[in-house]
């Protein structure tokens, strides 16, 4: 793992990168589909400009790859930059603001440091391993130390691409049962914004049903920043590979859990 100072260099280009590309960002917000990949699934002529300047930037600044979303790339563990160029892209072309610019430095298999943009929410969340969560520059106080007001719980979506992992019969009962024990279910649509939400205290919990490293590497640094329990979708340490992840106070983790795998024993 690299040292505290060679961590910050990183989390520093990363920060620059971020910067050009939320330009794009907001210029081109509300763009239409330009690249349809699947039913309900599609990019915006935002989306392949921002990777691609996020590759250009954070290669030519740290010599190190780059994995992103819409270009691929080689996911090396040992060293990788994993780019979403906008998460939650239905929202953003509709306008709506739950939707973030995730970048996240694999190294050593885990993720080291992130940055989660959210132009539209005046939110950016930044950390690197062992160090605090910051919050458009100031540190964040751990978790525990404020509550939110209501435990909510976010679910990002209650659309999967592992639908084998996570059905829909999995996912409603879910949101049905977080609701019978008064943590009451979010879906905003987007994933970075939920577990940047959990970092800061808005949500005591959120879920992320996606198996996609670049959905969830950047959160699942967030969440570890703050003293946020983290795991992968069933429980297991989360690593790239890992289909979902959890991440939220440890009793608010725990009962999305717990309650996970009730429905998939229902299901058989």
């Amino acid at each position: 793992m690299a040292d505290e100072r060679a961590l910050s260099g990183y989390a520093q280009a990363a920060q620059a990168a971020v910067d050009e590309a939320r330009e794009i960002f907001l210029a081109e917000l509300g763009a239409a589909p330009a690249l349809f990949k699947g039913p309900g699934d599609f990019a915006t002529a935002a989306d392949l400009a921002i990777e691609k300047l996020l590759r250009t930037r954070l290669k030519a600044e740290t010599g190190v790859t780059v994995y992103g979303e819409e270009q691929g790339g080689n996911l090396d563990p040992r060293a990788c930059w994993v780019v979403d160029p906008i998460d939650g892209t239905s929202n953003y072309s509709s306008g709506n603001p739950n939707c973030a610019i995730l970048v996240a430095l694999l190294l050593d298999g885990q993720p080291a440091a992130a940055v989660v943009d959210a132009p539209l929410l005046g939110m950016r969340l930044t950390a690197v391993e062992g160090g605090p969560v910051a919050l458009n520059g100031e540190t964040l106080p751990p978790l525990g130390a404020t509550s939110a007001a209501a435990p909510q719980v976010g679910m990002g979506s209650l659309a999967s691409l592992d639908r084998r992992r996570f059905p829909s019969s999995v996912r409603l009962a879910l949101a049905g049962a977080l609701a019978e024990e008064g943590l009451r279910p979010r879906i905003s649509g987007s994933v970075g914004v939920d577990l940047a939400f959990v970092a800061q205290g808005i949500y005591r919990a959120a879920v992320s049903f996606s198996p996609h490293v670049w959905d969830n590497a950047a959160g699942v640094l967030l969440g570890r920043c703050a003293g946020a329990t983290v795991t992968a979708g069933d429980g297991s340490a989360w690593a790239p590979g890992k289909v979902g992840a959890i991440v939220g106070t440890p009793d608010a983790h725990g009962a999305v859990l717990r309650i996970l795998r009730g429905a998939e024993e229902e299901r058989g």
